[in-house]
């Protein structure tokens, strides 16, 4: 057995992690900040290639594998962790500090994962470590969201490990490669990737888990959980027509939930929900320059998105919310925090000059040469819709707006020193993009300043705004108003529940003659399924106990949702 395992940066990020649990408070926030750093270095010095080769009862795992898809997440990450360490340099919390380190250095290790069980270790330590990120802000409401969250984790990771052991039945390997949609294994996997990615209807999970975090750890969970899922996408479903719908609607409808929503942190969830679908109709696509984009985006993303998570983290230390209709006027007191929430703003609705403008257009580009024009103008939309939402509303109702008569401190030095950074990079990348096209898995040959790209990005930028200004001063705009907005969570946590309660209390009402013959068909299934199981049954006779595991995986994610939602 190889011990060049022991090279790989997230054990040094986890073992950090574990040592931040005795180590004194005031150690937590350089600790932090310099793991990760030293991680960033530990990784550039690996060679392209697997390594960590483990034998395990007769299974070889590749621990650490760096290539040029793994790469460029690898190094995102390190540099979200770092960022995020500084941001939460004045935190004294072992728990979140703690959580932090294991749960960056658990994403890290899923990207450098070559096999599905050295991944699906990692994937399920990703869902333990964050959801004490939402715990750690000890209210009511964070336990039962927390609750929540991990048991759609967990079934992720759950689901993940049933098509796992499923493809290594029909393969036998447990390579993390291509996997593709053409087998069972394959869509298990899918589902569980599908899950952690946050796709049309499986996406509620977000929305109610990051805005219940404290204000440092949603900055944190905004940068790994939903992009490792989609680095999972790129290595194992890389070219699936599917992923080019589900992308585009995941751009498109946040947008309408945004524009509604009255908490800034969950409008920004609704805003990552959106920008995901970009990276995942990138990856659907499959070319090589659609990938390019789905990486780069990932990595402008991660930046720009954890920089506007900053600025309502810093809004929410000091004033105590972040409901639009209770903010307003506060460039005044937290000028700084305002100008980074801007750049952050700005950055994600892709105009020139920053990040956001010389990785989105990769994939809008990508669209368009395979003559995809209904997603290409579904992702031109969603591209507008952006700007409304979160490059005009979350600084305009936070910042200006009306004054709500707030006089209070400018963010803590950390904290600024955190979103200076942060937007310092937004903006760097955008004036400089050759450095991050240099680390992208393919050779770029694309140039994002060309007059046609910049001149239809002005338009669409222009005129959203317009529209903007327009509804505003007509009173059309949607009124910011403390209220619930359902979504489709309502669906399986209050609809399903009440449709089946009725339906029980209906049947138990039935006549015993129709429960009698009711009954007797389920024990005739359930002897059916027991009799395949068993000696020379069709079960017994073509798979493995192997296949019992996945079987039970299902199973027990089935029990964890209903015993939780009903």
């Amino acid at each position: 057995m190889a011990n060049d395992w022991l090279m790989n940066p997230a054990l040094l990020m986890m073992l950090a992690g574990l040592l931040a649990i005795r180590l004194p408070t005031k150690l937590l926030g350089p600790l932090a900040v310099v793991t990760p750093a030293l991680g960033l270095l530990m990784l550039c010095q690996l060679p392209n290639g697997e390594q960590g080769i483990v034998s395990l009862y007769g299974l070889t795992l590749t621990t650490l594998r760096v290539d040029g898809l793994s790469f460029v997440w690898a190094v995102i990450f390190h540099i979200a962790a770092i960022l995020a360490g500084l941001y939460a340099w004045h935190v004294k919390d072992r728990m979140q500090q703690s959580a932090a380190l294991v749960y960056a250095g658990a994403a890290i290790g899923a990207v450098l994962a070559g096999d599905l069980l050295t991944l699906f270790l990692y994937w399920e330590l990703t869902a333990i470590s964050s959801v004490l990120l939402i715990w750690a802000n000890r209210t009511a409401r964070a336990y039962t969201v927390g609750l929540r969250y991990l048991v759609i984790q967990v079934i992720s990771g759950l689901l993940l490990m049933a098509g796992a052991i499923v493809h290594y039945q029909a393969t036998g390997s447990l390579a993390f490669d291509h996997l593709g949609l053409d087998s069972p294994g394959g869509w298990i996997i899918f589902l569980a990737f599908g899950i952690k990615c946050a796709f049309p209807l499986l996406h509620n999970w977000l929305q109610d888990a990051y805005p219940e975090a404290t204000a440092t750890g949603t900055v944190v969970l905004s940068a790994f959980t939903t992009k490792l899922a989609v680095y999972a996408l790129a290595r194992g479903f890389a070219g699936e027509d599917i992923l080019i719908t589900i992308g585009a609607v995941m751009t498109a409808f946040p947008i309408f939930f945004a524009v509604i929503e009255n908490d800034l942190r969950r409008v920004l969830s609704y805003s990552l929900n959106n920008q995901l679908g970009f990276m995942v109709v990138g990856v659907g696509l499959g070319t090589e320059l659609a990938l390019n984009g789905a990486a780069a985006h990932a990595f402008a993303h991660i930046l720009y998105k954890a920089l506007l998570f900053m600025s309502m983290g810093a809004v929410l230390l000091r004033v105590g919310t972040v409901k639009a209709s209770e903010l307003g006027g506060l460039y005044k007191s937290m000028p700084w925090t305002t100008l980074f929430c801007i750049i952050g703003g700005m950055s994600i609705s892709a105009f020139p000059l920053f990040s956001g403008f010389v990785t989105k257009s990769m994939i809008l580009t990508a669209a368009a040469a395979e003559h995809q024009w209904l997603v290409w103008t579904v992702l031109l939309f969603a591209s507008a819709g952006v700007l409304d939402h979160s490059g005009i509303k979350v600084p305009f109702f936070s910042f200006f707006y009306h004054d709500a008569g707030y006089r209070v401190k400018e963010a803590p030095w950390n904290m600024l020193l955190a979103m200076g950074v942060t937007a310092f990079l937004c903006i760097a990348i955008g004036v400089w993009p050759e450095p991050l096209y240099a680390i992208l898995p393919f050779p770029v040959d694309y140039k994002p300043y060309t007059s046609y790209h910049i001149i239809t990005q002005l338009q669409l930028l222009m005129f959203a705004a317009l529209a903007f200004c327009v509804l505003i001063r007509k009173g059309w705009y949607p009124e910011e108003i403390r209220s619930t907005n359902l979504d489709f969570d309502w669906v399986y946590r209050r609809l399903l529940p009440a449709v089946v309660k009725k339906l029980l209390a209906w049947m138990w009402r039935l006549d015993s003659a129709v429960r009698a013959v009711a009954m007797k068909a389920v024990h005739a299934v359930i002897e059916k399924v027991a009799q395949s199981h068993g000696p020379g049954g069709v079960m017994s006779r073509n798979l493995s106990t192997g296949t019992m595991v996945s079987w039970l995986s299902v199973f027990l994610a089935l029990y964890l949702f209903f015993s939780f939602y009903w």
